[in-house]
Order: structure tokens, then C-alpha cells, then sequence
């Protein structure tokens, strides 16, 4: 897979939206991006390997990029995405972030059961997405539902897909609509 650029974007919130003070730790927000070639640009193919086989290396070296980005922090949301360059299709993509894709990255951030939320859209470069995150553990976990605005400045070019993943430490500053709890979560301690 040949990989032409990383992207690396950071938020750390301190406040929410009406200056609330953050309700413990700042919210850290991270966002790991590689652009990458689209073997299957302007054609067809029944079969995505070129794109499904090689997804399961790009994951660990997400994953060990993420896990340095960290710092020591745990991730508690995830989410991913992709923006597919206009000379390919949607479905090109998606066969990139596959189970494939997605299971190194659990083993880099010590496990995650739920299912990782994603989308994905066609564009070119600075169009923007929203990656959707929630928590690794536990798919129903409210406070953890957030999302990440991500744009790339020269990402993806017509022949390229730009791979997104991003993490969260926490959930939402002040989040107070119920539900499960991180600290609930069955046989978790809700901060892995």
C-alpha cells in the first residue's frame, strides 16, 4: 500500500460550549489520517483485496501511531472514517476499514467489544468529515457519543482515499442524559 502523506490532529477541550469548566480531566480528541493510493481509481472491481488484504498492516501502524499520540492516555471512544478521492467509489473506502482494518487497532488500545462506529464520503481535497465516536466497550454508553471534525488541507486526491481514526479520552464535558456509564460496563473499569 503505498501511504503519500499522515495527517495528525489534535483538540484538547477544557470547556464546553457555554464555558463550563471541564467536569475532570480536559477532553483530548485525536485524529490519525493516511492518505493513500486508490488501486482501483476509475474502474470497477468485483473482488477489493488490493485495498482489504494490505488494510490489516495500515491498522498497526495506526495503532502504534495512536498509542505514541496518547502519551500514556487511554482511549475511551473511538470512531473512523474515509473521504474517497472523485475518481473512486464509496465501497473502496469501506473495504479499508473492514475488521481487518479495525482489529489492530483494538489489540494497540487494549481491546474495545463494541462495534467502531465509521462513515465515509467521496471529495476532494478540504472536504471535511465528521467521525463519529463512541465507546469502545460498550456501543451505549450516552456520554461517550460525540464526533471529530476532520479536513484535510491536499487530501484525497482523485486517486487517493484518505483513512481516518480517530480517539477520545473521555466523554463529553458535562454530559448528563443517563444511561450506561463507562464505570458500569461488565467486567470493564470503563477506562480502557
Amino acid at each position: 500500500m503505498q501511504i503519500r502523506r499522515w495527517y495528525t490532529l489534535t483538540e484538547e477541550v477544557l470547556a464546553n460550549e457555554s464555558g463550563q469548566a471541564a467536569d475532570g480531566p480536559a477532553l483530548r480528541k485525536i485524529a490519525l489520517a493516511a492518505v493513500v493510493d486508490n488501486p482501483y481509481a476509475g474502474r470497477f472491481s468485483q473482488q477489493l483485496n488490493l485495498l482489504v488484504d494490505p488494510s490489516s498492516e495500515l491498522g498497526k501502524e495506526f495503532g502504534r501511531r495512536i498509542v505514541a499520540l496518547l502519551a500514556g492516555e487511554r482511549a475511551q471512544s473511538v470512531g473512523k472514517a474515509c473521504i474517497v478521492g472523485v475518481e473512486g467509489e464509496y465501497e473502496h473506502g469501506n473495504a479499508l476499514l473492514t475488521t481487518a482494518f479495525a482489529d489492530p487497532l483494538r489489540d494497540a488500545l487494549g481491546g474495545g467489544k463494541a462495534w467502531i462506529s465509521s462513515t465515509g464520503k467521496r471529495g476532494g481535497p478540504g472536504t471535511s468529515i465528521d467521525v463519529p465516536l463512541a465507546h469502545k466497550d460498550a456501543l451505549y454508553v450516552r456520554s461517550h457519543y460525540d464526533t471529530m471534525t476532520v479536513s484535510l488541507s491536499d487530501a484525497p486526491g482523485p486517486r487517493e482515499i484518505a483513512v481516518i481514526f480517530a480517539v477520545a479520552t473521555r466523554g463529553r464535558l458535562h454530559a448528563r442524559l443517563g444511561g450506561l456509564k463507562a464505570g458500569d460496563i461488565k467486567g470493564q473499569d470503563g477506562l480502557r
